[in-house]
């Protein structure tokens, strides 16, 4: 039973092809066309070589018990379709596989069971490597803890042209701020040089300074104020004297 079950699973990923057939197909001989010796699909214990031995019609086939094949469905002048099935009695059939044919060539359609566990080991697999793949990426460090460290987003951060970063335009609050500090250095700190247009040579600045007051009229309006305060303060008035009323 395993053999025979392996031996079906391989005849899935076959095909069979007779190009003398080819040309001259037709709902008529596609039978006999399947039934050539070298097509590894066709069983030769079948109803159909027994019928065809005794040259009797395939009409018969309804009257036998065992294995047989029928033609399903035909589309001229490309498109085959053949049973196998198991006959148990004139009503009853089981179907076991079916084939069709394209252009010629023969092929086993494959089975519900088949197509499913296909389809499931498909979707394992690409789930397994996205998970094998996805590992890959994962770094850890015992100080760090885990991160994901990709080669390709290295190489597009690389690739990509550096954009500069857009200064922010300064506030009122900090212009004016800007402004008083350079008002205060310029006035402590006057230029030297004076350039009119550029690219011409500087012109020297010559920078008026203002007469310093004599040191004698100094120390005359520093005792001023001392005399003034050190001059005694006029004497006040006493209160005025109560009267005593009349009565």
């Amino acid at each position: 039973m395993v053999q025979y079950l392996l031996f079906a699973d391989n005849l899935l990923g076959i095909s069979w092809v007779d190009s003398g057939w080819v040309p001259s197909l037709n709902p008529g001989n596609v039978l006999d066309y399947f039934s050539e010796r070298s097509n590894p699909f066709y069983d030769r214990t079948c109803n159909n070589e027994v019928v065809k031995m005794q040259r009797l019609t395939l009409e018969h086939l309804n009257q036998m018990v065992g294995v047989e094949y029928i033609l399903l469905h035909a589309q001229e002048p490309i498109l085959y379709i053949i049973r196998k099935q198991q006959r148990q009695s004139p009503t009853q059939v089981i179907p076991l596989a079916d084939y069709y044919i394209i252009a010629g060539v023969v092929y086993q359609a494959p089975d519900l069971g088949t197509v499913i566990s296909s389809r499931v080991l498909s979707a394992v697999h690409g789930i397994q490597s996205a998970f094998d793949e996805s590992m890959s990426y994962c770094r850890y460090h015992p100080s760090k803890g885990y991160w994901w460290h990709f080669k390709d987003q290295e190489e597009r951060e690389k690739a990509k042209p550096k954009s500069k970063k857009k200064e922010e335009p300064s506030s009122l609050f900090q212009r004016h701020r800007v402004d008083t500090l350079l008002l205060d250095l310029r006035s402590k700190f006057p230029p030297t040089f004076y350039q009119p247009k550029p690219g011409e040579k500087p012109i020297p600045v010559e920078v008026k300074k203002e007469p310093e007051p004599p040191a004698e009229t100094v120390k005359q309006e520093e005792r001023e104020p001392a005399t003034k305060s050190s001059a005694p303060a006029p004497p006040s008035k006493p209160p005025p004297e109560k009267r005593a009323r009349l009565q």
